[in-house]
């Protein structure tokens, strides 16, 4: 059985991190660095980097922070925000991420997930899917979850794994910041849909929501922002819950 991997996530925002609910609302939290030092050396398994407004304010990632942080970490970085060409993936692995995470690049540009993959490879390109609930449908929202694309998620997933994504994060605005629980409806849709790893992000407040997280669902990780960032969880802490659990994790 693999290990199920714990991620911290940074949402950038002009060089600080920010954290909002539901994907508004963004207050400033800590200095990227410094969080990035913290998680490698605390127990995660990865890290996410989000330049949350790039997309939005159609600009390319900012560089400088981000080759800070890769300086910093030894666990694997994947990266993303205004991701819209192979160039943008070409930068950003030369700034020292890992895997490169496309959204609304991909939304715009289909044809980009496949060509990626055939350039870097699947285990390089992930899938971002932020989604919301629209008349009871799962859509794919895009510009950090301000604009509704109209897409099926289900169906955008499917796709992005048969154009050779090799992993997918999925969002859950809905459940964004609420700290009531990871969206498992949603995510055992998403899990049935595809057979890549899927990374559930959106929701997590307690320990207990991760434990029920890999008890009900077949995903591969559980991402996580304010509850590790302003200290409510401590990776060891949860990784020693989640075995006494029976969930396989690396201590």
């Amino acid at each position: 059985m693999l290990a199920k991997r714990i991620i911290p996530c940074l949402d950038v925002r002009d060089g600080r991190v920010v954290k909002g609910k539901n994907f508004v609302g963004l207050a400033d939290v800590d200095d990227p660095v410094t969080l990035a030092e913290r998680y490698s050396s605390g127990g995660a398994d990865e890290l996410v980097f989000y330049d949350i407004t790039a997309s939005f304010e159609g600009r390319k990632l900012f560089k400088d922070v981000l080759k800070e942080v890769a300086k910093r970490v030894f666990i694997p970085l994947t990266v993303g925000g205004g991701i819209n060409t192979l160039d943008d993936f070409d930068r950003v692995l030369k700034c020292g991420a890992d895997k490169v995470s496309v959204n609304t690049g991909a939304i715009k540009n289909p044809k980009l997930i496949g060509e990626a993959a055939r350039k870097y490879g699947n285990q390089c390109v992930v899938l971002s899917a932020d989604v919301k609930r629209v008349d009871g449908k799962f859509r794919i929202f895009a510009k950090g979850g301000r604009e509704d694309t109209g897409i099926d998620a289900i169906q955008w997933v499917k796709f992005a794994e048969k154009s050779g994504a090799g992993e997918v994060v999925v969002n859950s605005i809905d459940t964004d910041g609420v700290k009531g629980g990871f969206d498992i409806p949603m995510l055992k849709e998403v899990v049935e849909a595809v057979n890549i790893p899927v990374v559930a992000s959106g929701g997590a407040g307690s320990i207990e929501h991760f434990i029920d997280l890999f008890k009900e669902v077949d995903v591969d990780a559980g991402l996580g922002a304010s509850v590790f960032h302003f200290g409510e969880i401590d990776i060891r802490d949860l990784k020693s819950r989640l075995k006494e659990e029976g969930v396989e994790v690396r201590l």
